[in-house]
């Protein structure tokens, strides 16, 4: 079984900074992307970003050159640094990885359960 689980959502300014972490455990052979997605009220989920084991990253136009995505392979741990923060980053923020259990089976997408991003003066 693996979960993934976020941290470090909560309330700030406009123009402020966070920082999200989002740790995968369990059953993991190997975890191919991870990745972050937020869903504002009435919105559909978006995809914020991506990156790749090898570190190849991905980011939304909306975020780019404002929001930096990390990992630590080692501890099976993403990152979403987010700076210069807008109202309209205001969202719940999801982490998704796809990942191996084992070494025979195909890669699964996991998610966790979101963690609340709220930009307000």
């Amino acid at each position: 079984q693996v979960q993934l689980v976020e941290s470090g959502g909560g309330l700030v300014q406009p123009g402020g900074s966070l920082r999200l972490s989002c740790a995968a455990s369990g059953s993991i052979f190997s975890i191919k992307v991870m990745g972050w997605y937020r869903q504002a009220p009435g919105k559909q989920r978006e995809l914020v970003a991506t990156i790749t084991f090898g570190g190849t990253t991905t980011y939304s136009d909306s975020v780019k050159g404002r929001f930096t995505i990390s990992r630590d392979n080692a501890k099976n741990t993403v990152y979403l640094e987010m700076s210069s923060l807008k109202f309209e980053d205001t969202a719940d923020y999801y982490c998704a990885a796809t990942i191996k259990t084992s070494i025979v089976r195909r890669s699964s997408d996991y998610w966790g359960r979101g963690t609340q991003v709220t930009v307000s003066s």
